[in-house]
């Protein structure tokens, strides 16, 4: 048979308990146990993202919010982009076409054409 211990309990003995000692900093103190950051959230606390760029994710995600849009129109992106204050001030470089624009499309034209 097992022998009892005594005094109190171990489960009631509060002073023999180490004092652990919290390592977080102070965005992942202010999280609370088991909350993950986001990975906009991660990126833009180790510096990773610009401010401009920040600003424009966290206009987004406060325009879903608000109106409990999970996925907003791309009309709807364009109002806060302009809601931000951007213009346009110059013409369209010469990357975007390249990237995605008829150059693309008319050399695969031709290719199938072949």
């Amino acid at each position: 048979m097992a022998e009892t211990q005594a005094g109190p309990e171990r489960r009631e003995d509060r002073n023999g308990r180490r004092a652990a000692v919290d390592r977080r900093s102070g965005m992942d103190r202010r999280r609370g146990p088991g909350r993950r950051r986001g990975e906009v959230r991660r990126a833009a606390e180790e510096g990773e993202i610009s401010g401009e760029l920040l600003e424009f994710i966290m206009a987004i995600d406060e325009y879903k919010r608000i109106n409990e849009r999970p996925f907003p129109t791309w009309s709807e992106v364009f109002e806060i982009v302009q809601y931000l204050g951007y213009r346009r001030v110059a013409e369209q470089a010469a990357h975007i076409n390249t990237a995605s624009g008829s150059e693309v499309l008319d050399s695969a034209d031709a290719a199938m054409a072949d």
